[in-house]
């Protein structure tokens, strides 16, 4: 019974994907795990950032230069990751409109990054437990209420980049103006009958970008989600297979050992991937954000200046 729940599943994705809760008549999901999962991201989230900042604030005068130091290392921490992500990332891309998209940028960061990490957690496996001693059907329907990965959920992570995408053409509108925001898609070329066909042809792959841009943010994340998340399930169903399941003791201990080492390593390797695709997506979203200005304009203050400091 143990294994049909937890490790040694038969399918491995159903270690991963998002499985519904609550289903109405019609077959719609009224709540899935990943809503869970994000819910408890955003609590985490919320609840962090306010122990984060009281610990990063300066405190009274009478403590001295002690005031400017922060409270606690995790903190500090969390502190440094910010000022890397807005000095070293962001501020030599978007120059003096850091401030205004940086708290939008780090929540990007910070709320993928939980959420990927909470997929590392074998939630759902814990819930197919308890799940199948009080209403094993649930288990049978692969209905859970916590558990999965939510950033591998395509749903997931198009939404994030719907919400990347509005913020990044908002920002383009509001810096370039609406009539330059649409004259950058013609590459800087002026009207010209002679030059029509050339004009429409990279106005329709410009416009075309605005829409693949957010659609290749959403299929990287999810994708690489997916498959980091999958390698460990189905390492931890050899592992299990291996150990329990196995009717030779020297065919299976090889085999659950080698596994079980084989989840470690791979799990140290999803550690870095939660953290490189959170960032991946914030660089990306501020990439995006950065082409949509007037680079002309900075080039040639850039060249009577004589100095390179905007390349």
């Amino acid at each position: 019974m143990m294994s049909s729940v937890t490790l040694a599943a038969g399918n491995p994705v159903q270690h991963v994907i998002n499985h519904a809760t609550v289903v109405n008549e019609d077959g719609w999901w009224i709540w899935s795990s990943a809503q869970t999962n994000m819910l408890i991201s955003a609590a985490i989230l919320l609840f962090g950032g306010l122990f984060v900042a009281k610990a990063v604030s300066t405190g009274q005068e009478s403590e001295g230069h002690a005031r400017w130091v922060t409270g606690n290392r995790f903190a500090h921490m969390i502190e440094v990751i910010c000022g890397y992500l807005r000095e070293n990332t962001v501020r030599p891309l978007i120059g003096k409109r850091t401030s205004t998209f940086m708290p939008f940028l780090w929540t990007l960061f910070f709320f993928i990054l939980v959420n990927n990490l909470l997929g590392l957690i074998p939630l759902l496996d814990l819930n197919n437990v308890i799940a199948g001693k009080f209403a094993p059907e649930s288990v049978a329907e692969h209905k859970a209420f916590i558990g999965g990965t939510a950033t591998q959920s395509i749903w997931v992570t198009g939404a994030l980049a719907i919400v990347s995408a509005v913020v990044i053409n908002a920002a383009g509108v509001k810096e370039m103006g609406l009539k330059d925001y649409f004259g950058h898609m013609t590459g800087g070329l002026k009207f010209s009958i002679p030059f029509l066909p050339v004009i429409c042809l990279i106005f329709i792959i410009e416009f075309a970008g605005t829409f693949i841009k957010p659609i290749a943010l959403a299929i990287r994340l999810f994708a690489n989600m997916t498959a980091g998340h999958i390698l460990v399930a189905v390492l931890l169903g050899f592992a299990a297979d291996g150990f329990f399941q196995s009717d030779s003791v020297v065919i299976g201990l090889p085999v659950g050992i080698l596994s079980s080492l084989g989840v470690i390593a791979i799990y140290f390797l999803e550690l870095f991937v939660a953290f490189l695709q959170a960032f991946v997506f914030m660089f990306l979203t501020t990439v995006f954000i950065s082409l949509l200005e007037h680079h002309g304009d900075h080039d040639h203050e850039s060249g009577h200046a004589g100095a390179p400091a905007h390349a």
